[in-house]
C-alpha cells in the first residue's frame, strides 16, 4: 500500500491534481473537505458541528476529523492505497495519521505540497465563490482568516514531513498539466 499526502493551502489545485492522480494510479480519495462537505448538505449532526467553525474560516477539531479518517482507512483496508487531500490538517493530525497507518504497516510514502502565493490562491478562491456557490470562498476577509489558519496551524506539517524525508514541493503555479507532469514524476 502505497499512502500520499497532497499538501498545500486553500486554492492550491488539490481536487483539481487528486481527480487525475486517482486515475492514474487507482486510490482511494480522502478528502476531509468533500466528506465534511456532504455532512453539512445533509445536515447531519456533524455537519452542524463543523459548519460552526467552516463558516467562520476555522478549522474542525482534530478529533471530529481523526475519528472520521480512521473509519474510511478501516472501510478500505485492501486498497493499493489512499491519496490524503486536505488531510492532515495540524501535527496532531499528522501524529495520528502516522500511528494509524504505522500500526497498519503502510506508513505515508511521500507528502506532495502544492506551493502557490497569496494573492493567487485568493484570485482562484473568489473565482470558485462565483462558479461553485461555496460561501467560504466568495467573501476576502473569510478566504484571508483562512489563509491566517493555514499558517498558523497547518504549515507547521511541512517541517513535520520533511524531517522524516517525505516532503516534496511543487510549484503550484504552473499550469495543470505541468503540476500533473511533476507530481507523477515524484510518485513513479
Amino acid at each position: 500500500m502505497k499512502n500520499f499526502i497532497l499538501f498545500g493551502p486553500p486554492g492550491a489545485g488539490k481536487g483539481t491534481q487528486s481527480e487525475q492522480l486517482i486515475a492514474k494510479y487507482h486510490l482511494i480519495h480522502l478528502s476531509t473537505g468533500d466528506i465534511l462537505r456532504a455532512e453539512r448538505k445533509e445536515g447531519t449532526p456533524l455537519g452542524q458541528k463543523a459548519n460552526e467553525y467552516i463558516s467562520k474560516g476555522e478549522l474542525v477539531p482534530d478529533e471530529v476529523v481523526i475519528e472520521m479518517v480512521a473509519n474510511k482507512i478501516n472501510e478500505n483496508l485492501d486498497a493499493i492505497g489512499f491519496i490524503f487531500d486536505g488531510f492532515p490538517r495540524t501535527v496532531t493530525q499528522g501524529n495520528a495519521l502516522d500511528d494509524m497507518l504505522n500500526k497498519l504497516g503502510h506508513p505515508i510514502t511521500k507528502m506532495l505540497a502544492l506551493e502557490v502565493d497569496e494573492d493567487e490562491l485568493t484570485k482562484r478562491l473568489l473565482l470558485r465563490g462565483e462558479t461553485s456557490g461555496r460561501a467560504d470562498d466568495q467573501e476576502e476577509a473569510t478566504i484571508r482568516n483562512r489563509f491566517k489558519v493555514y499558517n498558523d496551524e497547518t504549515l507547521p506539517l511541512k517541517e513535520f514531513y520533511r524531517v522524516q524525508g517525505k516532503y516534496n514541493g511543487v510549484n503550484g503555479m504552473n499550469s495543470i498539466e505541468t503540476v500533473f507532469g511533476e507530481l507523477c514524476a515524484l510518485l513513479d
